[in-house]
């Protein structure tokens, strides 16, 4: 028996999505290659989010991480470019089967970060038999989600990261694109109206969605009794497995606002390697295996993960698995909105959140909110310091 030489590390986010794909990939990788062992631990999804990688890419070899740090895990040189390492075979792949634009969310400066190893935005998801029994059906437009809402059969996850990327969403969808200007997060008359919009569903919404993250509100709404339509929050396949849920939900897409169908924020998560790795080989060839198109449409999707490979999600086998969710919300996917990556993002990002979050639940200026978005965009940038940006706002 060969006794493990070659440690590795890992770090990922604390969701059956999130941990199991990773050890059971880890453990298979393995066993394939005794030397080496992988040990796998988890963060809360908030510290995914948010959190920084400078201290995590010290003590970890291999890391899942979110595609908007890529730009300060760059300027702190924090990570392997793969391109230089992999095949380009492989990367050229990787690109061409990409899930929207996961892949390209890791490249940065011309070089490829990390693996789109899962492919996420927020999409619909509902309980068919609460729909009947309410007597309708998804909603298809603003106003029709808004009369759901009104009957109290609607949860939004509304926790301040996710209020910050659906008020992007809902800013694209009124013509305005976030970050089309240097200086601007949002223009002032699309992100006013934005933060209106998803104010008064917020309001109409089941009690509670301020404090629940698209976890809680998946779970939430398995469990339901009453509330029945959840309309953008990043999506989670494993509740629509049977067994994972006490009532499987379906997933589907977005509805549409003044003739636009919603465009959401990309989330998902990419498979990077950290400068401190000391086994640099070993952890390439494992980042390969679980990138690779026969892992991620069976031991990966099996074990609980969301794929990043197109592959996956077309697959025959996971859509039987989970009543059609790939394939359902796949064109969701390909036209989902792509957020910034500089440097200083994260800190705009946080702030930013913490302004929008406040605003749905207090209310307030929202022409003052728009103002200070873009201020805390500015000083992110390096732009203006805070105190110039609160003598702005005074």
């Amino acid at each position: 028996m060969i006794e493990a030489m070659i440690e590795l590390t890992g770090i990922t986010w604390n969701h059956t999505r999130g941990y199991l794909p990773m050890i059971a990939t880890a453990q298979r990788f393995c066993e394939l290659n005794p030397e080496v062992s992988i040990g796998w631990q988890k963060r809360s999804l908030q510290e995914f989010a948010d959190a920084p990688l400078s201290e995590l890419a010290s003590r970890f070899d291999l890391l899942v991480i979110d595609h908007p740090s890529i730009g300060e895990a760059v300027e702190g040189d924090l990570l392997l470019p793969l391109d230089r390492h992999l095949a380009a075979g492989f990367l050229a792949g990787q690109a061409a089967n990409s899930v929207g634009g996961s892949y390209a969310s890791y490249a940065y400066g011309g070089h490829q970060y990390a693996l789109a190893i899962d492919a996420a935005t927020p999409v619909s998801g509902y309980r068919p038999d609460l729909l009947r029994r309410a007597g309708v059906g998804p909603p298809v437009t603003w106003d029709e989600l808004l009369g759901l809402a009104r009957r109290g059969l609607v949860a939004v996850p509304a926790v301040a990261i996710d209020s910050l990327m659906n008020v992007f969403m809902l800013a694209n969808a009124l013509g305005g694109e976030p970050f089309s200007r240097p200086e601007e997060a949002l223009p002032e008359a699309e992100g006013m109206d934005a933060l209106e919009l998803l104010r008064e569903l917020v309001q109409l919404s089941a009690p509670g969605c301020l404090e629940r993250n698209p976890i809680r509100t998946w779970q939430w709404l398995a469990d339901s009794e009453s509330v029945a339509y959840c309309p953008f929050g990043y999506g989670y396949s494993n509740y629509s497995r049977p067994g994972y849920a006490a009532n499987p939900l379906r997933a589907g897409g977005l509805v549409s606002l003044g003739g636009r169908t919603l465009r959401s924020t990309l989330g998902g998560a990419g498979l990077a390697i950290s400068r401190s790795c000391r086994h640099p080989e070993q952890a390439l060839a494992y980042a390969e295996f679980v990138a690779s198109p026969l892992i991620q449409r069976t031991l990966y999707v099996q074990a609980g993960g969301q794929p990043g490979h197109r592959g996956a999600w077309m697959d025959p086998s996971a859509n039987a698995a989970s009543a059609n969710f790939f394939a359902n919300t796949l064109p969701t996917l390909d036209c989902a909105w792509v957020r910034p990556r500089f440097p200083g993002f994260i800190a705009f990002q946080d702030a930013a959140s913490k302004l929008v979050h406040d605003y749905l639940a207090r209310g307030g200026a929202v022409r003052e909110v728009v103002g200070r978005m873009n201020d805390a965009l500015a000083e992110a940038k390096g732009l203006r310091s805070a105190g110039q940006a609160q003598g702005q706002n005074a």
